[in-house]
């Protein structure tokens, strides 16, 4: 016989919209719920305790920003957050629960204007690199590597970041003297790793005033050089190219204008290399909390996007899937950031803490649930001969 609550979940499915009675949005929640195995109330790892009852109409009415901002105001609890995560992602539940006009706004804006355009692109990075230092220094390795690692023989996070260091310059075969182009440098770990590894002069570019002030301070003992600059505006010819965690800032309307930037910057016998998270579809803007609350602006591109981008500029050498390994990735820089945090908290407060536990833990329990992928992208000009870059 079908419950009160089924019949009212087929009503609103696939799209739930809001429902007129706060006990009918509570039906609605744990149903879909249910789907995912995650019970309102259990005591099973993943499941959710819910302290205030506005949670159920808050999550129909605005889905993941809701979700995101009701669990950083301490409406609800888990006790594996990550695999709350994932459950839902297996179950698709995204898909279930739409929410109202303002996400729904964030196409029509994303349509209209070019979110990523260099007018804009600065205080989008501005918004989340340049927080603060002490944070980043506390929560990533010592070569301040904010992207995925590679763990296929790693230990320690230390080991997955040198490991994908290395991968990364193998791939591209680097060699003493030549001159490397980083775009979306960071603090420097890669720039460092091609130097001090490899003995090569390189030139990181980089939107974050925090990641060049710190980044060459690091460094300062090898020819490396970080700059405050758009992707854009680089010139030059480089040996070799690459970029590790940029492309996902760039934005649909400007992923053609980073292959040009590359093209225009890679010599004709060069060999580029682009390591980047991944959507499985094509998207025009990000989840909203994450736009909100991390990363302003920033969407992941697909394969089908980054294959339009290339055309008639690149040969594709080869294509590695690491996604996996995001998750163990997350999950130490989580343990990092939650075991030094009395260290900082009179700089970021307890709001401030819910909101980074929600934005790694949530992100570990996507990757496990392989909601997006990392791909790394070894690229030539037409016309050269194939490089020896398929290592993994």
């Amino acid at each position: 016989m079908e419950t009160q609550a089924s019949g009212l979940l087929r009503k609103f499915m696939p799209a739930i919209q809001m429902p007129t009675r706060s006990v009918d949005a509570e039906a609605i929640v744990r149903e879909v719920f249910g789907l995912a195995n995650i019970e309102i109330g259990g005591t099973a790892p993943g499941d959710i305790r819910v302290s205030d009852s506005r949670f159920y109409e808050r999550v129909l009415r605005d889905a993941s920003i809701g979700f995101g901002e009701a669990y950083m105001d301490e409406w609800w609890e888990t006790n594996e957050l990550d695999l709350t995560i994932y459950k839902m992602m297996r179950a698709n539940l995204k898909q279930k629960i739409t929410g109202s006009w303002r996400l729904r706004a964030l196409t029509v804006k994303a349509v209209m204007l070019n979110l990523q355009a260099k007018a804009r692109a600065g205080a989008s990075i501005e918004a989340h690199y340049d927080i603060g230092n002490d944070l980043y220094t506390r929560m990533l390795d010592e070569r301040m590597v904010y992207t995925c690692g590679y763990w296929k023989n790693a230990k320690t996070l230390q080991e997955a970041q040198n490991a994908k260091l290395d991968l990364v310059a193998k791939k591209v075969g680097l060699e003493p003297g030549m001159r490397v182009l980083d775009l979306g440098c960071g603090w420097g770990g890669f720039a460092s790793w091609a130097a001090e590894k490899y003995g090569c002069t390189v030139l990181g570019v980089t939107l974050s005033k925090d990641q060049v002030a710190l980044g060459n301070e690091l460094w300062k003992h090898l020819p490396v050089k970080l700059e405050l600059r758009d992707y854009r505006d680089v010139r030059g010819q480089f040996d070799r190219v690459v970029s590790i965690g940029m492309m996902e800032h760039v934005g649909p309307k400007n992923h053609r204008d980073m292959l040009e930037v590359i093209d225009r910057c890679l010599k004709p016998d060069g060999v580029a290399l682009i390591h980047t998270i991944a959507n499985n579809k094509s998207l025009r803007h990000g989840t909203a909390w994450i736009e909100k609350y991390i990363f302003p602006n920033a969407v992941a591109p697909s394969m089908a996007q980054i294959g339009r981008a290339m055309e008639g500029l690149f040969v594709l050498e080869d294509l590695h899937n690491i996604g996996p390994d995001y998750d163990p990735t997350l999950m130490a820089w989580w343990d990092n950031f939650d075991r030094t945090y009395s260290e900082i908290s009179h700089r970021y407060d307890r709001k401030f803490y819910l909101m980074w536990k929600f934005y790694l833990l949530a992100a570990a329990g996507a990757a496990r649930a392989r909601d997006g992928q990392l791909y790394q992208l070894v690229m030539t000009k037409p016309g050269r001969k194939q490089p020896d870059c398929r290592i993994s």
